[in-house]
């Protein structure tokens, strides 16, 4: 019963490692949204003085970088808006869903995609993951090894 018991915590933890979970999910430093190529840092204040709507949120994802308008906060479809007498170069609104636009300030260029391969994080997680995977399979044959014994 003791042996079963070891496999079944082994095989535990074999999946643990092996199923993809929001844990290794992207880590976002704060709340934006992207419009015409850039992003922008959606802060805590609230704009009363909206000018035009200039897009919308046309992709979200809490996990992955996105192509064009995106969001990692709002869901597809929430409307941006220009600021009265504030340039889009300097910030825009964003609709919050309660009837209100809080302020985003514009941060840098979007580069959708890795321009620097070096810093491809998939093929990292992947190798990461292979690792693991090689390491909890080596783990699983030498208990079951010792159990037979």
């Amino acid at each position: 019963m003791k042996h079963k018991l070891s496999f079944l915590l082994l095989v535990g933890l074999f999946c643990t490692l092996i199923v993809p979970s929001k844990s290794l999910a992207t880590s976002w430093a704060y709340p934006f949204v992207v419009w015409d190529g850039y992003i922008y840092i959606v802060n805590d204040e609230y704009v009363t003085e909206i000018d035009k709507e200039i897009g919308k949120v046309m992709r979200y994802s809490d996990m992955y970088e996105q192509p064009g308008n995106f969001s990692n906060v709002y869901e597809k479809g929430t409307k941006y808006y220009s600021i009265k007498d504030v340039s889009t170069d300097e910030a825009i609104a964003v609709e919050d869903g309660s009837g209100k636009y809080k302020k985003a300030i514009r941060e840098k260029k979007y580069t959708f995609g890795n321009e620097d391969p070096s810093e491809d994080k998939s093929s990292d997680m992947a190798a990461t993951l292979l690792i693991l995977s090689a390491i909890t399979i080596f783990l699983i044959i030498f208990v079951l090894k010792k159990i037979k014994r």
